[in-house]
């Protein structure tokens, strides 16, 4: 293995504490976290960017005003499972500091508030409204904002701002945690509820912590007026690289030796090479005693496989291995933390509570090829039984495709050499500029950021608020007009058309009829019309074993037996007597099947989408529609019939393109999940490889931006 590299450590440069600022007994802040409280108190400035690097603690920079005892904060997380993690930090910063108001920390997730709703014979904005009138703190999901914002959690005859108006008063500070992870529809979304809050109260301040910010995000902000300060280490020279040269300064990260594996981009290359190389792990373990190992894949499925696999490799050593991804369970992921080895698809513990100094990792793109090697090298070791085990040395393993090395090292204009020794900031800028760039879709927020827009206006409208907030509304406009360079009546014009079309196609009349495509734009990450309840056999905690999961996903990768919604509820409430664990519900409110999981394929299974029309019209439509008729084709799969019988008349807004899902992927330069799948009509289901490709829901948005801006050009071509 030749293509390994030494990144040296870093130091994050430390300074005085301000006057007045309490901080615990030998505690010394770093530049960004006193740049970052600076900023935030400064009267000037609405926006605060802190580009820190992973593991250097923004979360403290961020919350440190509220550890002063003089600020209310909403916290908000792409994910439940990183506001739990950030739940349990805040708690303890809380213990370290002892701020003399004791700020109360309350985490809200659509099933926390579905259980405290029930336990309290309250209405889920009930429930909102007594849980963040009794904290100083809230901990939620970035979706939850947006859909408050909306007025989901209300009832008929409520007034809009009956939550949001109260709530964005009482808290001070907004913070969004690992943003970069979001496309443009959580953007323009986030953008548009920002401009709500700027417009129907007084200033408040925004927080984006992230080390790799989102170009797209600030200059959008800025064009609606918003002021915007960055604060970057980075570029005021605040790391060092060399010990001698940061006497004084706070370890980030150790040196770290990083061996770049070149695969062929194919589903299952990580777990292949995994498989055959697994004697490195057994050679860690045994080589460096007290070793803690992780390994970060980007597919459940292969985390689910390789789990087993790991546990019966290691059993012999007396090494436990643990899981960690979005379906695992809280009583799996509890253990996970005192595993010798951890695999799974996220990140949430690793290289804080799960000290490692071994890491092997995949990752899609340049942000989480970055943030997933800034798990590692954080800590000296770890304690066991009260004695400091030391890590001597720390190592990565990233599992890339071949033409990332190529690029790397090979050739004239190669980047590195092997061998070679690097800082993180020379790095990090070479990895973004060869690692393969996704598209960022920005003609999405003229194409479709408006959508929101129109739907927050007209809650503004609303009889009961309407005089209250009638310039406000007028000047939201204006603004919405201005940075999505759209116009609120043509919007409007669309929004009916789309209704028109969706009534003729359902035969669905009145309010209740809906709107498929206006929801999946103004929705938070869209809504999936193929969302399917999973019973999970393989999950040991009987609580744990109720999940969500996509049907194409299902498909591909797991054995399972088809039920009944009504023998899937009943099981749920009989557990949840037995075993007195309350277990929320609401998600499986619009399932669309319900299924028992059996087990994981050890192969991914070939399947597609099949219509029994003629597909050429509806692609050379070049635009986004909500389809019915559409089904599964997988021979082999017993439960297939089942399942189209629910499929065929669902309506799936989509966007279908003549050209196979490899070729489209490539040339559009799609993301990883991006859901875009096979699919062919009568004329091609025996096709060896499916002639046409359906993007669905908020993926079918974002390729009508592609084709909409190519059209725009005057290029009736989609291949860019």
């Amino acid at each position: 293995m030749d293509n390994s590299i030494i990144l040296k450590p870093v130091y994050s440069q430390t300074v005085p504490t301000p006057l007045g600022l309490k901080l615990p007994k030998n505690w010394l802040l770093s530049w960004h976290q006193v740049a970052t409280r600076e900023a935030l108190r400064d009267p000037n400035i609405d926006v605060v960017f802190n580009t820190a690097m992973t593991g250097d603690g923004k979360s403290l920079a961020a919350y440190l005003e509220v550890l002063q005892g003089e600020c209310c904060v909403i916290g908000l997380y792409p994910t439940n499972e990183l506001a739990r993690d950030q739940e349990t930090q805040i708690k303890g910063y809380i213990e370290q500091f002892q701020p003399v108001n004791n700020p109360r920390v309350v985490r809200l997730s659509g099933a926390e508030l579905e259980i405290y709703a029930e336990n309290e014979g309250l209405r889920k904005g009930a429930a909102i409204a007594t849980r963040t009138h009794q904290s100083e703190v809230i901990l939620t999901n970035t979706d939850i904002w947006h859909y408050l914002h909306r007025g989901a959690y209300l009832i008929s005859g409520d007034s809009p701002d009956k939550l949001w108006g109260r709530i964005d008063k009482d808290f001070d500070l907004f913070i969004f945690d690992e943003f970069h992870v979001f496309q443009a529809p959580q953007i323009a979304s986030t953008i548009n509820t920002m401009l709500l809050i700027r417009y129907t109260n007084r200033r408040k301040k925004f927080l984006f912590l992230s080390a790799t910010p989102n170009r797209q995000l600030i200059e959008r902000l800025e064009k609606a007026g918003f002021r915007c300060r960055q604060i970057n280490p980075t570029e005021e020279n605040k790391y060092a690289f060399d010990e001698r040269l940061a006497q004084g300064w706070r370890q980030v990260s150790r040196t770290i030796s990083l061996t770049f594996i070149p695969l062929e981009p194919t589903v299952t290359s990580s777990e292949t090479w995994l498989r055959d190389n697994s004697h490195l792990i057994l050679a860690q373990f045994q080589q460096y005693p007290g070793s803690k190992v992780a390994i970060i894949l980007n597919s459940i499925a292969a985390v689910k496989r390789l789990t087993p696999f790991f546990r019966e490799l290691l059993q012999p050593l007396g090494l436990t291995v643990g899981e960690n991804t979005g379906l695992s369970g809280k009583t799996e992921k509890d253990r996970s933390l005192a595993a010798d080895l951890v695999i799974g698809t996220s990140t949430i513990d690793v290289g804080v509570d799960f000290k490692i100094n071994l890491l092997i990792f995949e990752s899609s793109d340049a942000g989480s090829f970055i943030q997933r090697l800034g798990r590692l090298g954080r800590h000296d070791g770890y304690e066991k039984d009260g004695k400091l085990i030391k890590f001597e040395r720390f190592s990565a393993f990233a599992l890339v495709p071949n033409f990332l090395v190529e690029r790397l090292f090979e050739g004239e204009t190669a980047a590195l050499e092997v061998n070679g020794i690097y800082d993180r900031p020379f790095f990090h800028g070479k990895i973004n500029e060869l690692y393969r760039q996704i598209n960022d879709f920005q003609g999405y927020y003229r194409r479709w950021g408006g959508v929101q827009s129109r739907l927050l206006f007209s809650k503004l409208g609303d009889r009961t608020i309407q005089p209250q907030y009638a310039q406000s509304r007028e000047k939201f406009r204006e603004v919405c007009e201005q940075v999505f360079d759209i116009k609120l009546k043509s919007v409007i014009a669309q929004i009916k058309r789309w209704e028109e079309d969706w009534r003729q196609l359902s035969g669905k009349s009145g309010k209740k009829a809906g709107n498929p495509i206006a929801e999946d734009a103004w929705s938070f990450r869209g809504a999936s019309a193929v969302l399917c309840g999973l019973y999970d056999l393989t999950e040991e905690n009987e609580a744990d074993r109720f999940k969500t999961y996509d049907l194409p996903g299902i498909l591909g990768n797991l054995e399972i037996e088809l039920w009944t919604e009504t023998a899937f509820m009943r099981s749920l409430k009989e557990t949840a007597a037995r075993t007195a664990q309350p277990i929320p519900k609401g998600r499986f409110a619009r399932c669309l099947a319900f299924m028992k999981l059996h087990f994981y394929r050890e192969e991914k299974l070939n399947w597609k989408f099949t219509y029994s029309d003629d597909l050429q019209p509806i692609a050379d439509a070049w635009k986004v529609q909500v389809l019915k008729g559409v089904e599964i084709w997988q021979p082999g799969n017993r439960w297939v019939g089942e399942i189209n019988k629910l499929l065929r008349n669902q309506g799936l807004v989509c966007y279908v393109i003549h050209r196979p899902v490899s070729e489209v992927r490539m040339r559009l330069r799609l993301p990883m999940h991006f859901q875009i799948y096979p699919m062919s009509d009568h004329n091609s289901v025996h096709d060896a490889t499916a002639p046409y490709s359906i993007a669905i829901a908020q993926s079918a948005l974002l390729l009508d931006t592609l084709a909409y801006w190519l059209k725009s050009k005057g290029d009736e071509q989609w291949i860019v």
